[in-house]
């Protein structure tokens, strides 16, 4: 399973799925612009997760740990990712400014640890 992270505003011409894990759209960017396979909302962190972490680099350890415990809560959420992911590799797009301390980077890292578990 692959999975990539890019931001929106900087996105490559793939083929590949490309699912937007913010829980809000992407100012400036119009919804035909991204062609998406799914804008998935309740992947997203919470409304009071994402503005306690403000995405603030000395939280990001904090940050991952309480949004891990969110997914833990829904699974089911992540099934469009792990369904696209086992037939090829998937891009998770994301708004923010940081491209190291997001939740497109939390997630693959996320979901990176549960297809390593489930493979040992």
């Amino acid at each position: 399973m692959t999975i990539h992270t890019e931001r929106v505003y900087e996105l490559s011409a793939t083929k590949q799925p490309h699912f937007l894990v913010d829980r809000l759209w992407p100012r400036g960017v119009k919804k035909e612009e991204l062609q998406l396979t799914a804008w998935l909302k309740d992947v997203a962190p919470s409304a009071e997760l994402r503005k306690w972490f403000n995405h603030e680099p000395e939280k990001w350890n904090a940050f991952q740990k309480r949004y891990f415990a969110e997914l833990d809560e829904k699974p089911e959420s992540l099934e469009p990712i792990l369904k696209a992911a086992k037939k090829g590799a998937v891009v998770l797009l994301y708004g923010a400014k940081d491209k190291e301390h997001n939740q497109a980077v939390a997630l693959k890292t996320y979901l990176d640890a549960k297809v390593k578990h489930k493979t040992h």
